[in-house]
Parts: structure tokens; sequence; C-alpha cells
């Protein structure tokens, strides 16, 4: 009975919906992309090469049909997917991002280099712990808030 629990508390987790949901959204949103290419971009791009329907375009090897036609229409969909993601979620997300960063103060150094060995040491040593040079401490500048 215990295991019964586990599993509804694993599947009841907020990542594993949020995910099964992100993966229903995909599914559904590249089946539109995939009708939109099919029924709107691929006969746009069908005008300049005077109506050949991609869907058509086949070569044989052998006993071999190649569909590369087909190829192309799963090609243009896979570029205007990313394509879409990247101008409406990476990009929005990235200057989202950016626009948080403006506030945070940078957190203070912890380390420093040592000037005659160039070894990373605390910013409080007074002695280089690698090559045992004294080593001026460090005054701390007053920090200015950001407003």
């Amino acid at each position: 009975m215990k295991l019964g629990k586990e599993f509804r508390d694993f599947i009841m987790r907020g990542n594993v919906v949020d995910l099964a949901v992100g993966i229903v959204i995909g599914v559904a949103f590249g089946s539109v992309i995939t009708a939109l290419v099919r029924d709107f971009i691929t006969p746009l791009v069908t005008i300049p090469t005077k109506g050949i329907n991609f869907n058509t375009l086949t070569f044989k090897i052998g006993g071999a049909v190649f569909a590369y036609g087909d190829f192309i229409n799963v090609l243009l969909s896979f570029l205007i997917i990313a394509a879409v993601i990247f101008f409406f979620v990476v990009r929005p997300m990235n200057a989202l991002a950016a626009r948080r960063k403006k506030g945070e103060v940078p957190p203070e150094p912890s380390e420093r280099d040592c000037p005659y060995c160039l070894s990373a040491i605390s910013i409080k040593a007074t002695r280089c712990a690698y090559c045992t040079s004294e080593v001026a401490p460090v005054t701390a500048p007053a920090r200015v808030m950001p407003s």
C-alpha cells in the first residue's frame, strides 16, 4: 500500500505535472505549426517554383523511394518552431533576466591573486599559502548601494 502512496505523491508533484502539461502543449503546438507549414508556407514557397508540390517530390534508388519533399516540409516546420520559440520565449526571458540582474549587487570577493605567484588566496590572507610571501592586507572600499 505504501508504494501506491509514494507513486501518487510522485505524480502529484508540481514539476511532474508541469512537465506533462508542457509536453502536451508542445505536441499540440507542433501540430499547429505543421499545419501552418503544410497549408500556408509550402504553397507560398511553391509560387516561385511554378507550383511544384513538395509532398510529391521523390526519387527512387532500386526499390526504395525517398520522399525528400516531405523532408523539406518537416525542415520548414522545425525552422518555424525554432524561430517562434526563440522570438517569443527565449528572447523575452533573456530580457527579463537582464532587467532583474540590473538591480542586483555583486557579491563581495572572497579571493584575490598573490602578487608574487598569482595563486588564488583568501582576501583576508597576509601570507600566500603557496609561495609563503607576505602580502599586504586588503582594505575594503566603502560600498555604494545602487539607487
